[in-house]
């Protein structure tokens, strides 16, 4: 889907016909840098969604998203579009590791087929030290997007949630907190592949264990993206609806849809909360769940005995439980906003 959605390409085709640019652009990227730029520019993102004073001020909203599209299309014309999507542009980079996750999958006739959730993610090949990185990012800026409005967090700063300054004052705290966050994440999980790999007697390097095994990180990626985002989904996509009627604010309603009553109190009483939580957790656990199942499958890959398999895979599921119960934590207690 996101290659029918994607902003970049119809305007790129336009521009490399008109300027006679090859696809591979006027440079090409060395090999050593993988998708560090996209790690980069990730994170730039995550810090201007969690950290920044006021990201959906429609002004300051636009004109981040303009600047981003104009330098990633400009990088597009430099580099190339299928190198730059591949290395630097952060949604195609993201998009195209989820993808492995999808139920559908075109067979080698071209034609739409249903497959296993994550099936796809067995035959992934090992992933360099920069798509590890990538992949840690997007797990670890959800999860501490969620830990920063929790009351342990903003107690930890001596801040009183009932009093809550905003997020002005929590600047320099977010930006540590959103790296010490990434750096621990990957500090743990790195620790685990490493004693799997001694408890197992293994000869793979952690490199090579580690790209594999980063891929289980899919599965709980996602989850944490549903479970934490689903009732902005719910209230600020009605919002999407109306505006989709009038893009222009000129007083438009194409669809019908621009005078709709916004109705906010969809996630709120008891019974949405209920089910609010309810799928929340279910899609947190139905993760972990997901991610176990396909860690095993990458085991069996660098293990071919059953019994080093499993050995191997020990710490890294005390880990995957360990943050079953910190996202399950995440849910379950008071948050400002």
């Amino acid at each position: 889907l996101w290659s029918w959605l994607n902003p970049w390409y119809g305007a790129w085709r336009l521009a490399s016909r008109l300027f006679g640019t090859r696809d591979h652009g006027a440079w090409r990227l060395p090999g050593w840098v993988g998708c560090w730029p996209a790690v980069i520019l990730f994170f730039a993102f995550a810090w201007f969604e969690l950290i920044d004073p006021a990201p959906d001020d429609p002004g300051r909203l636009a004109l981040a998203a303009g600047l981003y599209w104009l330098f990633s299309f400009l990088a597009m014309l430099a580099f190339g579009y299928r190198d730059w999507s591949r290395s630097g542009e952060f949604l195609t980079v993201f998009f195209s590791m989820v993808a492995r996750f999808a139920v559908a999958e075109r067979n080698q006739d071209g034609r739409l087929g249903l497959c296993w959730p994550g099936a796809k993610l067995l035959t992934a090949q090992p992933l360099p030290a920069s798509g590890i990185a990538f992949l840690l990012l997007a797990l670890s800026s959800v999860s501490f997007d969620g830990l920063s409005k929790t009351f342990f967090w903003l107690g930890l700063f001596g801040i009183n949630p009932l009093e809550f300054p905003g997020r002005t004052a929590l600047i320099g705290s977010g930006t540590c907190g959103l790296i010490l966050t990434f750096a621990l994440l990957a500090a743990v999980f790195l620790l685990a592949v490493r004693l799997g790999q001694r408890l197992a007697g293994s000869d793979h390097t952690l490199g090579q264990a580690a790209g594999l095994l980063v891929w289980s990180i899919v599965p709980i990626a996602l989850a944490y993206h549903v479970a934490h985002y689903l009732t902005a989904l719910l209230v600020d996509g009605q919002y999407a609806l109306a505006a989709l009627s009038d893009p222009l604010a000129l007083g438009w309603n194409l669809f019908g849809t621009a005078d709709m009553q916004i109705e906010a109190g969809i996630v709120a009483g008891a019974d949405s909360a209920w089910w609010l939580w309810n799928i929340q957790a279910g899609a947190i656990i139905l993760g972990h769940v997901l991610a176990v199942l396909v860690a095993h499958g990458f085991a069996w890959r660098l293990h071919p005995q059953p019994s080093r398999a499993a050995l191997s895979q020990f710490p890294l599921t005390l880990l995957m439980i360990a943050y079953t119960v910190f996202g399950l934590w995440l849910l379950a207690t008071p948050t400002v906003g």
